[in-house]
C-alpha cells in the first residue's frame, strides 16, 4: 500500500482515551492531532474503569497520607517522587474534571462522596453513579475535546509504528486512518495508547489492547520499565466471557465478602485485612480457592442486597444478563489481568528516553505503581499526568524533517488462531503464578510465532514481560514466582530494552 505524506505543524496524540484526551486538552493553541482507534470513548480501558478516582478529598485526609499508601501498595519500587506528585495534583485533578461536566456523586452538603477501596488506609475514591466512574468521567472529557477548536480527531485511526530520524530522534508515525497509510511527521508524539490486558486470555480490558504502544516505543530504541508487572483484579466475574466484566472493588469496600462454596471468608487466611488486602494478595486468595476445588465467590447479598440495582448498576446488568441476580445470589469469581504497572518509562513530564517521544497513561511507566497499583490511581494517573504531558510537550516543539526520516517496516497482523494461542499462553504462564519451567515454554512459542510474524507488536510486547519475568528472581508485588516466593533483600526497578530482550534465551534460565 502506498502511502501518503502529511506534516502535522503540532503535536501528534496516539489514542484518545483518557490520557491522550487530557493531554490534548492541554496542548491549546497548538493544533494537535488525536488518532482514535475506535469511536471516541469506546474499547478503551478508562471508559471501563468501574470503582473510581483516588484523591485526597476529605478534611481527615492528605496528599501525604494517599502517597504513604502508593508506595506501600507498590512493594518497595515506587518511585517516590512521582507518588507525591502524583497525589498533590489529585484533589484539583477531580474538581477540573467534575467542572468539565464529569457527575461525581456528592453528599447534601456538596461534598464528594468517596469509598474505602483495598489498601487505602480511608475512604478516598471519588465516584460516579457507584460504578460508572470511567464512562461518566471520559464523556465529559470527550465532550470537551470535540468542542476544543484547536483539536483535530482522525477515526479510526491508529500507528503502525514510530518514525525517527537517523540521530534516533522520534519524529512522526506511520498511521493507518481508515484505508489510508499514512506518514504523519509532528513536532512532538505522545503515546498514550493504553495498556496490555489483551494479551491475556482472561482480562477485564478491551480485547484489542496488546500493548501495542509499548511495543512501537520499543522498536525505535525506547527504554521500557517493569514489564513484568501485570495486575490482576481478583475479582472479574467468571462467566467465561471475553473480556470478563469486572466485579468493582468498590463492592468490597462496602462490606462484601469473599466466600468460598461452604460460605468460609478464605481471604483472611492470607492477608489480615481480609477482602480489603493489597490486590495482589487478594487475587492469590482468589486464586488458590478456585484452583484448589473451594470456589470463589463474592457474597454482596448482606452488604449491598436490594441497593444494588442503583448503587451497581453495570456490575447488576452484567449479572443479571447471565442470569444471576446478585442480591440474592452470590457471584463466582476469578482473577482477571487488569491493569500494566509497566510500559515506556518516563519521567513525570511524561519524557521517555527518546527525544521527541513522550508517554501518558497505562502504556507509560512512571514507577508511580511500583510492582502493584493502589486501586482507583489509574484514572488519576491518566488524568493529571496527561495534563503535565500536554504542557511540558508544547514547550519543547521541534520541526521534524521528512528527508532524514527513517521508516519502520509495518508490523504484520497475525491470525486470529495464533493471537488466542499467545493469549491462552500468557494466562497460564505469566499469569498470577509464574515460574521457570512455564516462563522458558511460553517465550519458546513466542519465538515459533516471531518467525512466522516477526516484529509483530503482541508479540514485541509480551517478550518484553515474559523476559523480564524470567530474569526478576524473586516475589515482588503483581509478580509472583512459585520457584522464588520470597522478596529479594533488595528493591530494584526494572529497565529494558528491545536489543536486550532479544538476546538469546539461554541466558536468562
Amino acid at each position: 500500500m502506498a502511502a501518503e505524506t502529511y506534516i502535522h505543524n503540532g503535536p501528534l496524540v496516539i489514542g484518545a482515551g483518557l490520557a491522550g484526551l487530557s493531554v490534548a486538552l492541554n496542548t491549546a493553541p497548538h493544533k494537535t492531532l488525536v488518532l482514535a482507534p475506535v469511536a471516541l470513548g469506546v474499547a478503551c480501558s478508562s471508559a471501563w474503569a468501574q470503582g473510581g478516582i483516588a484523591a485526597a478529598l476529605s478534611d481527615e485526609d492528605s496528599p501525604e497520607a494517599h502517597a504513604r499508601d502508593t508506595i506501600a501498595a507498590g512493594a518497595g519500587i515506587v518511585d517516590e517522587l512521582a507518588a507525591k506528585t502524583l497525589t498533590e495534583m489529585g484533589p484539583e485533578t477531580v474538581r477540573k474534571l467534575n467542572e468539565l461536566g464529569a457527575p461525581f456523586d456528592h453528599n447534601a452538603d456538596g461534598d464528594f462522596v468517596l469509598n474505602r477501596e483495598a489498601a487505602h488506609g480511608l475512604a478516598r475514591v471519588a465516584r460516579v453513579g457507584g460504578d460508572l466512574a470511567g464512562k461518566a468521567i471520559l464523556e465529559a472529557v470527550v465532550n470537551a475535546a470535540l468542542n476544543a477548536k484547536h483539536i483535530e480527531i482522525w477515526e479510526p485511526a491508529f500507528a503502525l509504528g514510530l518514525i525517527t530520524s537517523h540521530e534516533g530522534d522520534v519524529i512522526g508515525a506511520v498511521v493507518q486512518h481508515g484505508e489510508r497509510r499514512v506518514h504523519v511527521f509532528a513536532q512532538a508524539v505522545i503515546m498514550a495508547s493504553g495498556g496490555s490486558g489483551g494479551l491475556f486470555a482472561v482480562t477485564t480490558n478491551p480485547a484489542n489492547l496488546r500493548g501495542e504502544g509499548m511495543a512501537m516505543a520499543a522498536l525505535a530504541g525506547a527504554t521500557i520499565a517493569d514489564p513484568e508487572f501485570v495486575q490482576f483484579h481478583p475479582t472479574g466475574l467468571k462467566f467465561g466471557l471475553d473480556p470478563a466484566p469486572l466485579a468493582t472493588e468498590a463492592l468490597r469496600g462496602e462490606g462484601a465478602t469473599l466466600v468460598d462454596k461452604d460460605g468460609v471468608r478464605f481471604a483472611f487466611e492470607d492477608h489480615p485485612d481480609g477482602e480489603l488486602a493489597p490486590r495482589d494478595i487478594v487475587a492469590r486468595a482468589v486464586h488458590k480457592a478456585n484452583a484448589s476445588g473451594r470456589g470463589a465467590y463474592l457474597d454482596c447479598r448482606e452488604a449491598i442486597g436490594d441497593h444494588f440495582p442503583a448503587e451497581f448498576p453495570t456490575v447488576f446488568a452484567s449479572c443479571m444478563a447471565q442470569g444471576i441476580d446478585p442480591r440474592t445470589m452470590p457471584l463466582p469469581v476469578a482473577p482477571a489481568a487488569h491493569y500494566h504497572m509497566g510500559g515506556i518509562a518516563t519521567d513525570i513530564f511524561g519524557h521517555t528516553s527518546l527525544k521527541g517521544l513522550y508517554a501518558a497513561g497505562e502504556c507509560a511507566s512512571t514507577g508511580v505503581h511500583g510492582a502493584n497499583r493502589l486501586a482507583s490511581n489509574s484514572l488519576l494517573e491518566a488524568a493529571a499526568f496527561g495534563e503535565r504531558v500536554g504542557e511540558t510537550a508544547i514547550t519543547e516543539l521541534r520541526t521534524p524533517d521528512p528527508a532524514n526520516a527513517v521508516i519502520p517496516e509495518v508490523p504484520p497482523q497475525m491470525a486470529g488462531a495464533d493471537i488466542l494461542r499467545l493469549r491462552e499462553a500468557m494466562s497460564l504462564q505469566a499469569g498470577l503464578v509464574r515460574d521457570a519451567k512455564g516462563l522458558g515454554e511460553l517465550l519458546g512459542l513466542i519465538e515459533e510465532l516471531e518467525n512466522r510474524y516477526p516484529g509483530a507488536l503482541p508479540l514485541v510486547s509480551a517478550r518484553l514481560i515474559v523476559v523480564s519475568a524470567l530474569q526478576r528472581k524473586e516475589s515482588r508485588g503483581s509478580h509472583y514466582r512459585s520457584d522464588y516466593p520470597l522478596p529479594s533483600a533488595a528493591a530494584k526497578r526494572t529497565f529494558t530494552s528491545w536489543t536486550h530482550v532479544r538476546a538469546p534465551q539461554g541466558e536468562f534460565a
